[in-house]
């Protein structure tokens, strides 16, 4: 967790992205079972290398989750808690976990799939809290808009890894 304040608290894991596949319906272990046979099917057919799942940061916080590409701290996708309806560990493949998201925009849902060797009945259980606290947390002080809430948080960690690699430059160019 980064600082004390309780509006600002995250947890942050390294997993593997498996990708994201719209889907039919807002939940159901089915839609989980389509969606990664789906992935399997595209790498199958793809006439592409099939490429190395990329690893990602997932940041879990009240303001929701956020994908980040490892290397570049690229975000990838932003979901806000209450746009997530569903999450869930796989139960042919206790490594695989995803949740489903409802599109802000269109009346679609995608399906973000991850892979992780330790965590994924944690990361499932981590969603289904900062789900609740946030529900919790919008009644008691009247809502708030959580898209602008993510974009702070995260302009916050960039100003820290910026601050971070001015420093780590600056130290190079006193060598």
């Amino acid at each position: 967790m980064s600082d004390t304040s309780e509006d600002d608290q995250e947890i942050s894991f390294l997993v593997k992205f498996l990708g994201r596949v719209e889907v039919v319906r807002p939940d159901g272990l089915q839609i989980l079972e389509e969606a990664v046979q789906s992935l399997k099917t595209q790498d199958k057919y793809s006439s592409e290398k099939a490429a190395k799942k990329s690893k990602v940061h997932l940041f879990l916080s009240l303001s929701g989750v956020d994908i980040l590409e490892n290397k570049t701290k690229f975000m990838l996708y932003s979901c806000p808690l209450p746009t997530i309806s569903f999450c869930a560990v796989l139960p042919s493949s206790p490594k695989v976990f995803g949740f489903v998201v409802q599109h802000p925009a269109a009346d679609t849902h995608h399906c973000y799939l991850f892979q992780s060797k330790k965590f994924s009945h944690v990361l499932v259980s981590v969603v289904g809290d900062a789900f609740r606290a946030s529900k919790k947390q919008e009644s008691n002080r009247g809502g708030r808009d959580l898209i602008v809430e993510a974009l702070r948080h995260k302009n916050k960690m960039l100003q820290r890894e910026n601050a971070e690699l001015k420093k780590k430059l600056q130290d190079r160019l006193n060598d």
